[in-house]
């Protein structure tokens, strides 16, 4: 089955004594640069805001309630730019302000401070300075929360925090560069809290017609538009009692904003065509790849559906600031698509080490995947398929002639990306099958027992199916 079944609650009180009380995180204490931001000029002169390590997200620059450093001048922009420490440095960013930030009297859209400089907003002047000794703040000790996986400093400052938003009820923004990991990281939140009972439901508003969001939100009565042969609910009701996912949601149209604003403040939807609101009991999470703070300044989100979004906030780091993680993640990914562990192959480890990963931990999975499965990182196919023993075969008992699969993919004479593709698609069809073999057709389990996302777990079985 596609699903397991989901029992009805009468309350949310009654599903969270279900839970065991969870287990607190042990931590450690851990340094990080500091930076005192001191305004020189303008109508808050004087003002002190202290910049470090701990956060997780920027903090923000301008005249929005949202930001941290609040200016009253009226030159800058609501969202002017953010500010965060990213090892010995403070960076500094412009959001797409109207006039502009300058450092040392030269515009810029990123730069990395050191302390002694002067950042310029409208007619307000910041002075920069590194505090003379490092702030302590508590990191966890743990190399992974759930199925998120990462032992560097930048991920461990993250997993206290995880923990209490687990045990929390508000909804959450999580924001990251294409391939960092969201999903799986909105899925080990909702693992860890108290609705883990409940459904986990992913909606990606990149994944549906524009035409049809609406209906796919909050669900639709028969006869509502053309094609509506049944009922059927959205997917705030499939996830009632548990947490909904919107994926990519600074992609949501603005007309559909104000919608989607009104069903997470009431906590109740109204199907299209239908006449009656329905409570639904949802934690909402939203991903996206966009800065929203660059969104709501240039007008394509709405300043009040982030507000009440973005009650917490965390910034997934890219894979080439959490370069100490590449090679357990590499480790990792290698076992999971069925490499033999005593046959890692170390030379590649420099190769991944020196590499900008612009797809971040998504591109280091698909590369150990293609690596697995046909050894093109290496000198030569012939001295990987050496050193890796039938990579393609799942189980002893399930001798799927993998190597012969790969003879005739590479027999079409077809483009190496194409060839790849087939090989990367076919392999992952199989990894799947055996998965829900192993777990008796559970997704949710199989899913998280390899680090896999359900939504892309099932996205590979529908595949598959279709062949």
């Amino acid at each position: 089955m596609d699903k397991p079944a989901r029992k009805k609650y009468d309350s949310y009180s009654e599903l969270t004594r279900l839970r065991p009380e969870p287990r607190r995180p042990e931590t450690h204490r851990a340094e990080a640069a500091a930076f005192r931001l001191t305004i020189a000029r303008g109508p808050e002169a004087g003002a002190l805001f202290n910049i470090d390590g701990s956060a997780a997200c920027p903090a923000l620059l301008g005249t929005s309630e949202a930001c941290a450093m609040r200016l009253s001048d009226s030159e800058v922009s609501r969202r002017h730019a953010s500010v965060e420490v990213v090892g010995p440095m403070l960076r500094v960013r412009d959001l797409g302000s109207r006039n502009g930030t300058f450092v040392n009297g030269t515009q810029v859209v990123e730069a990395l401070l050191r302390g002694g400089e002067q950042i310029e907003v409208g007619s307000t002047v910041v002075n920069v300075e590194m505090e003379a000794t490092s702030k302590p703040f508590a990191v966890s000790s743990d190399t992974s929360f759930g199925p998120v996986l990462g032992q560097s400093l930048s991920m461990q400052r993250l997993y206290p925090i995880c923990h209490r938003l687990a045990q929390s009820d508000v909804p959450l923004v999580i924001e990251g560069a294409t391939g960092t990991g969201k999903e799986v990281f909105a899925e080990a939140i909702h693992g860890a809290s108290r609705r883990s009972a409940g459904p986990f439901v992913v909606f990606d508003c990149t994944a549906v017609p524009g035409s049809l969001i609406e209906a796919a939100l909050f669900g639709h009565e028969r006869g509502a538009f053309t094609g509506a042969a049944t009922s059927k609910e959205g997917v705030f009701e499939e996830a009632n009692g548990g947490t909904l996912l919107i994926d990519e949601i600074g992609d949501l149209e603005l007309s559909l904003q104000a919608k989607l604003l009104r069903a997470i403040q009431k906590s109740e939807v109204r199907r299209l065509g239908g006449s009656r609101w329905e409570k639904v009991d949802v934690r909402v999470i939203a991903a996206t790849r966009r800065d929203l703070d660059v969104e709501v300044q240039a007008g394509r989100f709405r300043d009040d559906l982030f507000f009440r979004l973005a009650v917490a906030r965390v910034a997934l780091p890219p894979l080439r600031e959490r370069r100490e993680d590449i090679e357990p993640l590499a480790r990792h990914f290698w076992s999971l698509y069925g490499g033999d562990p005593a046959l890692f192959p170390e030379p590649i480890l420099e190769r991944f080490l020196a590499h900008a990963w612009p797809g971040n931990v998504r591109e280091l999975a698909n590369t150990v995947a293609r690596l697995a499965a046909l050894g093109e990182l290496n000198d030569s196919y012939s001295e990987m398929r050496a050193r890796v023993p039938a990579p393609l075969t799942m189980t002893q008992t399930n001798e799927v002639a993998s190597v012969g699969y790969i003879d005739q993919v590479i027999s079409k004479s077809l483009p190496l990306a194409e060839a790849r593709d087939l090989v990367l698609r076919e392999f992952e069809r199989r990894f799947v099958a055996h998965l829900l073999e192993v777990y008796g057709g559970d997704v949710a389990r199989a899913a998280a027992a390899s680090g896999i996302g359900e939504r892309y777990m099932r996205m590979i079985r529908a595949r598959a199916r279709r062949r």
